[in-house]
């Protein structure tokens, strides 16, 4: 007499990727964020500038200040993920970080590579 196991061999469409295989099912919705460049908190860009040196700041550099940083963090997760999914990876690690960090001419020593 042959019994069947319930592992993962007897269930069908339970393999890597987001499809839904053959059961069905509904699909993960994801979430739109916005604005979070907001969580950049005013007392943060103040450490930061404190740190450069800067003694005083205007009211306006706090604005300008998460723009600037919100490009810069764009081009650096752009070319992160560029490498992740070339590796065919879903995780970006940190040396896919320093190596797009590298590309832009921001060398970072201490994480690899």
């Amino acid at each position: 007499m042959k019994v069947e196991g319930k592992g993962a061999k007897g269930i069908k469409g339970k393999g890597k990727g987001k499809g839904l295989g053959k059961i069905g099912g509904k699909q993960k919705r994801r979430h739109v964020i916005r604005e979070n460049i907001q969580g950049i908190t005013k007392p943060a860009i103040r450490r930061l500038a404190r740190r450069g040196g800067v003694k005083r700041l205007s009211g306006l550099v706090y604005d300008e200040t998460r723009n600037v940083l919100k490009s810069f963090l764009e081009n650096v997760v752009r070319d992160a993920v560029t490498y992740t999914e070339h590796a065919r990876r879903k995780t970006v690690t940190a040396l896919d970080v320093v190596y797009a960090l590298k590309r832009q001419g921001r060398t970072l020593y201490g994480f690899g590579g």
